[in-house]
């Protein structure tokens, strides 16, 4: 299993435009990959869980993936959150 903690750095947080890119990068891995957020677990390949958590800039999440690709999917995932969806300059 690979597990880490981010904090959420894009302005809207993860709104539907991101919940999607992050949702579909997910889905792109073999690997079971959840979020966990407060109290709250949720597939990050479901699009409509990703949106359920609510989580806004200045929180943190926790990503954790189990499977041949954890690592890369935990990575990849990481990428996406830093570069904060690719939609700030």
């Amino acid at each position: 299993m690979s597990k880490k903690e981010i904090e959420i750095t894009n302005k809207l947080g993860l709104h539907a435009r991101a919940a999607a890119k992050l949702s579909h990068l997910a889905n792109t891995f073999n690997s079971d990959v959840f979020l966990i957020y407060n109290e709250d677990k949720v597939n990050a390949k479901s699009l409509l869980g990703i949106l359920t958590l609510a989580a806004s800039i200045g929180n943190n999440i926790t990503i954790v993936a189990k499977g041949k690709d954890e690592k890369k999917a935990v990575e990849k995932i990481i990428e996406l959150f830093e570069n904060k969806f690719n939609e700030e300059n």
